[in-house]
């Protein structure tokens, strides 16, 4: 019979994984970043959110949207730690709901900036693609918590 852990206790895939990282070689180059790899992948998301708020324009609409932007789009890496460390099953599904939310809520904003074309489009594409891919990666993490609970 397997032992139960509690969530506070298993960690999340792209932990798991972590040590699977490709290390740099002599020549400076790195291996190909693997899919798996959430954290890194929120971290450079946040990155991208960050820039691309830096480029909205200085107007009363683009300060209030920067200020939406950035408070939705940098909060699911933060929130991806608190999934990490949280104390209950409960805990975990509460969190991943709340890093989906913020998803959510960061691809309206960018819809929002492509309808006002206030960023570059190929810029801003590149955003959605990934908060879609982001959105479905956190979904399905729901689901299974989800079912796995019952």
């Amino acid at each position: 019979m397997q032992k139960k852990t509690s969530n506070a206790q298993r960690r999340t895939l792209d932990l798991e994984f972590r040590g699977g990282r490709v290390a740099e070689t002599s020549n400076g180059d790195y291996g190909r970043r693997p899919k798996y790899d959430l954290e890194e992948r929120l971290l450079e998301f946040t990155a991208e959110i960050v820039r691309l708020a830096d480029a909205l324009p200085n107007t009363k609409a683009g300060n209030h949207i920067v200020g939406q932007l950035l408070r939705c789009g940098t909060s699911p890496l933060a929130n991806h730690g608190e999934v990490e460390a949280a104390e209950s099953r409960r805990d975990f599904l509460h969190k991943l709901r709340i890093c989906l939310k913020e998803l959510r809520e960061t691809w309206r904003w960018l819809r929002l900036i492509g309808r006002l074309q206030f960023a570059q489009p190929a810029e801003l594409r590149s955003s959605l693609t990934e908060v879609e891919e982001l959105i479905r990666i956190f979904a399905a993490s729901v689901r299974t918590t989800e079912k796995n609970a019952k």
